[in-house]
């Protein structure tokens, strides 16, 4: 088996279309020179084709990469190559190489100066680009090999048949728990996660946006105690020693908000459910295109569509639901009656109370109702 670890940008696919990007330079230079390949897929390829040559098994390639559906993805991608590379090769990969998606989780902030200084002080290791990340981790990976597979489960990987139920609960939770803790703390001048996540009044609404709204949507998690995960979850966020920056968990939110947060929405409509809190981090988000937080200190908003996400903030604050408008963001969520008034009333209640009150007064309203 051949696993992969090659980051998001590693599959080389157009982000408008989800097709192969064959004007890749380094994509251009495998096909005109197949035995001297520069990208993972012209390795491959001419990898496959030796094994076919010979008359040897197929194999099972392994993404470990965050990619929702990542042994789909490599598959659409290396056939895509496949196919106008060495079209002959197809029918054989197809039959002989399985491609297993896999979830894996485990937060891992970018160096910082100070990781590498500290490394070298307490260790006297000068390494140039340390890894830092946190104690919990967790692999789900589809039960489905080639030509058998490593007894990872002794080690803590968990085989599932369907990876699908896990990755809804990492993007439903953990992905848009960073990004709820972001946006809120980005509005109330935190630099980093922990500290947001470490505020008694935002850890609260937060464990109320998981309990409330995303858990009862959730579903087929065998081997998963959902109480315990959100708690975790919490207690991830809170860790002071993964010193997260708010300005990278919030960057492309307009890419991370249809995938972490809108499902939930969407679902919860359906439902008649709760939408009280997304719409509050939906109204936070909004304000906070605006470019400044609540003490007037800049936001530099990091967003391919920063320029649209600010023009709609300007016109929200005559009118909150413009910003609803951006279709690419939020879908046909305009429509909706129900969130359109209780984003509005968050909008007016944040502009008007600040972030911290808004979301205290929502945990106590919420204990008083139960």
């Amino acid at each position: 088996m051949i696993s992969l670890t090659i980051t998001e940008g590693g599959y080389n696919y157009n982000e408008a279309t989800g097709e192969f990007n064959f004007e890749n330079p380094l994509v251009q230079h495998d096909i005109a020179n197949a035995e001297a390949p520069k990208t993972i897929f012209g390795y491959l390829t001419q990898a496959f084709k030796l094994r076919k040559e010979r008359g040897l098994k197929g194999c099972t390639i392994q993404s470990c990469d965050n990619i929702q559906g990542n042994g789909h993805m490599t598959k659409k991608m290396l056939l895509s190559y496949v196919g106008v590379a060495e079209p002959a090769l197809v029918a054989w990969v197809e039959e002989h190489v399985s491609f297993p998606n896999a979830m894996v989780d485990r937060i891992t902030p970018a160096t910082s100066p100070s990781d590498i200084s500290s490394l070298k002080e307490t260790s006297g290791i000068d390494d140039a680009w340390p890894v830092v990340c946190e104690p919990f981790k967790q692999w789900v990976i589809e039960d489905y090999f080639s030509a058998g597979r490593p007894s990872w489960e002794n080690v803590g990987a968990q085989f599932v048949p369907n990876v699908e139920p896990y990755e809804k609960m990492k993007l439903q939770l953990l992905n848009a728990g960073h990004s709820v803790l972001g946006i809120l703390g980005a509005l109330m001048g935190y630099d980093t996660i922990d500290e947001a996540a470490n505020n008694p009044s935002v850890n609260a609404f937060l464990r109320a946006y998981m309990g409330r709204e995303v858990a009862p949507i959730l579903s087929d998690l065998k081997g998963v105690d959902l109480e315990s995960y959100e708690v975790s979850l919490l207690q991830r966020f809170g860790n002071v020693y993964i010193k997260d920056q708010i300005d990278r968990i919030c960057s492309e939110t307009s890419a991370k908000f249809p995938i972490f947060i809108l499902p939930t929405i969407n679902a919860q409509l359906k439902l008649d459910g709760h939408i009280e809190h997304a719409a509050l981090v939906t109204a936070a988000w909004a304000i906070y295109s605006l470019g400044s937080d609540e003490n007037g200190k800049a936001i530099n908003v990091k967003d391919v569509m920063a320029s649209v996400l600010n023009e709609k903030a300007k016109e929200s604050k005559n009118c909150p639901t413009t910003f609803l408008e951006i279709e690419s963001v939020f879908g046909k969520l305009k429509d909706s009656k129900l969130f359109a008034e209780a984003y509005t009333s968050a909008y007016k209640d944040i502009v008007k109370h600040g972030v911290e009150k808004c979301v205290l007064e929502m945990n106590i309203n919420r204990v008083n109702f139960i």
